[in-house]
């Protein structure tokens, strides 16, 4: 996952105001908050905004509760790329296939 969210940040840096980017850790655990900020001061994501929610997420995002992982691409407030991802199946060459998709919210209106 950090792989990716280092990828992102760096794409939001390349586009400059055309892209924003965000995670959003879903979990209970009380250590997450701390772990977050140690992700983002590490890594230094200065163009990805980390933040927190209960496990279930937000009721609009309708995540799939099986998912380990879920990737939204969307513009203009349109879903454009969803992909989930069960425990153990986002892997490294996953990035890649994310990273394919950002030409889906970068294009001209």
């Amino acid at each position: 996952m950090t792989s990716l969210v280092k990828k992102v940040n760096a794409a939001n840096k390349e586009q400059g105001n055309k892209m924003g980017s965000f995670v959003v850790l879903l979990s209970d655990d009380e250590g997450a908050e701390k772990k977050l900020k140690a992700l983002a001061e590490k890594e230094k994501l200065d163009k990805t905004a980390l933040t927190l929610d209960n496990p279930t997420g937000p009721k609009s995002y309708k995540i799939d509760k099986s998912a380990d992982v879920t990737v939204i691409l969307y513009k203009n407030k349109k879903v454009k790329v969803n992909r989930t991802y069960t425990k153990g199946e986002f892997k490294a060459e996953e990035v890649d296939v994310v990273l394919k998709d950002l030409p889906q919210i970068l294009e001209a209106k």
